[in-house]
């Protein structure tokens, strides 16, 4: 299987998401510090658990881009991102106490980029799912 050829099959949306999957994935397992502080603190283990999110990330995105693959990887492609969602949220919640303590315009636009994230999972999941469901 040509990954380039794979690639090509999915939808833009889809192209995306791999490519942030893999941008995401290697920073989660080269960077873990950056992540650590998202993982709400009800949840033990918060290094072992940016590890695993980067792997997850990183094994979805193969598996979408492999015809063979795509439709167990659309799956879950979508649970990985409902599962992510409470660390997104997390971060949004942090980029606005940061804005609060001392505004910048790099921290408001950390804090709109975050902002966003979080309703722009939806159509990500949705679009995961269509990957599965053809």
């Amino acid at each position: 299987m040509n990954p380039v050829t794979g690639l090509r099959e999915l939808p833009p949306l889809m192209r995306g998401l791999v490519g942030a999957y893999v941008v995401s994935g290697v920073t989660h397992l080269v960077r873990p510090q950056v992540f650590e502080p998202t993982i709400p603190p009800q949840l033990p283990k918060a290094r072992e658990l940016v590890y695993l999110s980067g792997v997850a990330e990183l094994v979805c995105a193969a598996g979408l881009v492999n015809p063979a693959t795509r439709r167990a990887a659309g799956y879950a492609s979508a649970a990985l991102l409902v599962a992510v969602l409470p660390a997104n949220v997390e971060m949004a919640r942090q980029a606005q106490a940061s804005v609060r303590r001392r505004s910048t315009p790099g921290k408001q636009a950390r804090l709109a980029g975050m902002l966003a994230r979080v309703p722009a999972q939806w159509p990500l999941i949705k679009a995961s799912l269509d990957i599965a469901r053809r």
